[in-house]
């Protein structure tokens, strides 16, 4: 008995009847910022000092940074934790060494900044340095400055699409959505303070937090209907 074959109707027509056509899609993006205030500061503070010998320069550095830190933990609402050590030899004319340098850092945090001025007046004056301070948002107001403005540049986004699909007469459905977040921070880097010698009369750090930009961006396809 003898069989027939039939043929089997294209593989791409099969496709094209069951797949609906794409309308056209329209990329689009837009931005938001919103200020943040600076509320928080973080200074760092740091001891220095030579001798002729290892053991001796770490002893000079550590009670220095213990009277550091008895006078920082005495502050309320100041926190502090230990930073970078750092010893490193010095070389004499002939390149053989000649004594040793130590520098250890103290790291300090507060929403406080009449605080963080008095600290820092008051540190200078017990041989320590100021290696350098940053006023930034706290966690807490970053995080409501960003939840804010994403709120914003979603609305924005929104608005660019309905003015595309209004000025082209078409309904529109939102494809795909791509967000980024940042917020710059303000560094205030200080110059080294004078030694010993000099830093009695060193006054209060003037402390003014400003603002930081929190900003975010919402970039996305949206797909007109034909």
């Amino acid at each position: 008995m003898a069989f027939q074959t039939r043929p089997a109707l294209p593989l791409l027509l099969a496709l094209g009847l069951s797949t609906a056509q794409a309308g056209t899609l329209v990329e689009l993006s837009a931005e938001a910022s919103r200020p943040a205030a600076n509320d928080l500061i973080r200074a760092t503070m740091f001891a220095e000092a030579n001798a002729a010998d290892p053991a001796d320069v770490a002893r000079k550095v550590n009670q220095d940074l213990n009277e550091a830190l008895r006078v920082i933990k005495a502050k309320p609402g100041v926190s502090v934790k230990t930073g970078s050590q750092h010893t490193s030899p010095i070389y004499a004319n002939t390149r053989k060494i000649d004594g040793w340098r130590m520098r250890a850092e103290l790291q300090l945090e507060s929403k406080d900044g009449a605080a963080i001025a008095d600290l820092l007046a008051r540190l200078q004056q017990m041989k320590l340095a100021i290696g350098n301070v940053t006023q930034l948002p706290s966690p807490d107001t970053r995080k409501q400055a960003e939840e804010a403005v994403l709120q914003d540049a979603i609305r924005a986004f929104e608005s660019r699409a309905a003015i595309v699909g209004r000025t082209l007469d078409k309904s529109y459905k939102i494809k795909k959505l791509n967000i980024q977040q940042n917020g710059a921070v303000m560094p205030m880097p200080m110059l080294r303070a004078a030694r010993t010698e000099m830093a009695a009369d060193v006054a209060a750090v003037p402390l003014e937090g400003g603002e930081s930009q929190i900003s975010a961006t919402v970039s996305g396809e949206i797909e007109l209907a034909d």
